[in-house]
């Protein structure tokens, strides 16, 4: 019997055989197929995510960090303050600062470099505490700042920006002792609702909070949005849902699915035979 293919004809005469070579092959390639394409779902699952950028929770070119400078806030916030912001320096990336407390101030647009805020360690460096002098810096905003505080402002005023600039997906940084005036907590409870929705992520770095304050934003956030301020200045990356490191699955994954690319030329491959005499190959 012979097997036409191309014009040309080999003699076989053994059908049968060949018949169950080839069913094995085609059950090899078909489970092989099966294995690549799980394997190329698995790499693509675990690559979604992944952060080519820093991965230490601080904001990035879609950032903003919103500072609380009210009478409330104390010596020791204002070093996890400079703290922070020398982190972000440190950084080299680019962010956006808002400040406030009744009030809210623009200080710097999102997307700025992040080298901009060498000037404000400066203006945030505590005085020496003397019996008379708590040693808190005297800022240029001292003067228009009140003794209240309104977070919701503040944070409305980063959203704002967001919106002005285009930007989607931002993130907020709040350095705050989450003290707000009463009459201010369904106001914010709504912010931080609508900052949700508009998939901004907010993080809170807890100046001294005290517990009602606290409660109230790990209720409205969740505790995992809370920074500790020995986070700041220590070397300890910082909370993020991006994953972080060498992605070892992603690679393992890709791996084998060459390991399979491999195994089908090898065990499921085309058989090559000769041309016939008279052709080229």
């Amino acid at each position: 019997m012979r097997l036409l293919r191309s014009g040309s004809a080999v003699d076989s005469h053994d059908v049968g055989t060949m018949r169950r070579v080839a069913l094995r092959t085609r059950l090899v390639r078909a489970v092989l197929v099966v294995a690549a394409v799980a394997l190329l779902a698995g790499a693509a699952a675990s690559a979604r995510g992944l952060d080519a950028g820093r991965s230490d929770g601080l904001p990035r070119a879609s950032g903003i960090v919103v500072i609380d400078l009210s009478l409330s806030i104390g010596r020791q916030d204002y070093q996890v303050i400079r703290s922070t912001l020398r982190r972000l320096i440190a950084d080299n990336g680019s962010v956006g600062v808002v400040m406030f407390s009744d009030v809210p101030y623009e200080m710097l647009p999102p997307g700025s470099p992040a080298s901009e805020l060498q000037p404000l360690l400066r203006l945030l460096q505590p005085r020496k505490e003397t019996k008379n002098d708590p040693g808190i810096p005297a800022n240029p905003w001292s003067q228009t700042f009140s003794a209240g505080t309104r977070i919701s402002s503040a944070l409305e005023l980063a959203h704002d920006m967001f919106v002005r600039d285009g930007i989607q997906n931002g993130s907020i940084l709040l350095l705050s002792d989450l003290v707000t005036a009463p009459e201010d907590v369904p106001r914010l409870a709504r912010t931080l609702q609508g900052l949700q929705d508009a998939s901004i992520d907010v993080k809170v770095v807890p100046l001294t909070p005290l517990r009602d304050g606290r409660t109230i934003f790990e209720g409205l956030l969740g505790k995992q949005a809370l920074i500790p301020p020995s986070r700041i200045a220590s070397a300890e990356p910082l909370p993020t849902d991006a994953p972080t490191g060498l992605p070892v699955a992603l690679l393992v994954l890709g791996a084998l699915v060459l390991v399979l690319l491999a195994a089908h030329e090898r065990f499921a491959g085309r058989l090559g035979l000769p041309p016939p005499e008279g052709r080229p190959a």
